[in-house]
């Protein structure tokens, strides 16, 4: 079987991540436009590929307060880069239907390597006559890797906010219909 394309159905997935404030808690927070495609080989999946971009002015942890301030230069920067994006340079079997895909994550103009676990939920035909792939993701990093490390001392002396960013994403995905010859 050939390399066959999936397109990311945003309608039927998310993207989250969480962070620690106020080193008692995290708040989480998701982006609402975001895509992309997967380049699937069912025979040799370490052969499949993954690219997402991400609308980084599409974020919202429930406060628009905050969204704004995360928009701004001291963390994302939109104006300037209105843009994430992660490529697969590495997919590897991790378990059955388990796999660890290490890509580049960019965030402005840093780019960094960044592997996540991804869990294949299988296939599906859906009522339409559209084939249907489901996937699980779960990655961390480091934000002050990409510059994003604005922070404020509490008063007892811990962090306003953590370092670490944990992602959490469940996706649907519909292979591109085949095309004439």
């Amino acid at each position: 079987m050939a390399v066959e394309t999936w397109q990311i159905d945003p309608v039927h997935s998310y993207l989250q991540f969480n962070i620690r404030h106020f080193v008692v808690s995290k708040v989480h927070g998701r982006f609402t436009k975001w895509g992309g495609t997967i380049q699937l080989d069912d025979q040799q999946p370490t052969n499949s590929k993954v690219n997402i971009e991400i609308d980084v002015n599409s974020i919202d942890t429930g406060d628009a307060r905050r969204d704004g301030h995360l928009k701004t230069a001291d963390f994302f920067d939109t104006e300037k880069y209105p843009q994430m994006t992660f490529e697969s340079t590495k997919i590897e079997p991790a378990g059955t239907n388990q796999y660890r895909v290490t890509g580049n994550l960019k965030i402005k103009d840093v780019s960094k390597p960044l592997t996540l676990e991804v869990e294949h939920g299988g296939e599906v035909k859906d009522p339409w006559g559209n084939q249907r792939g489901g996937f699980s993701i779960k990655g961390s990093f480091d934000r002050r890797d990409f510059g994003l490390s604005f922070n404020q001392t509490l008063e007892g002396g811990g962090p306003a906010l953590g370092d670490k960013i944990e992602l959490v994403s469940d996706l649907e995905a519909t292979k591109a219909a085949a095309q004439a010859a």
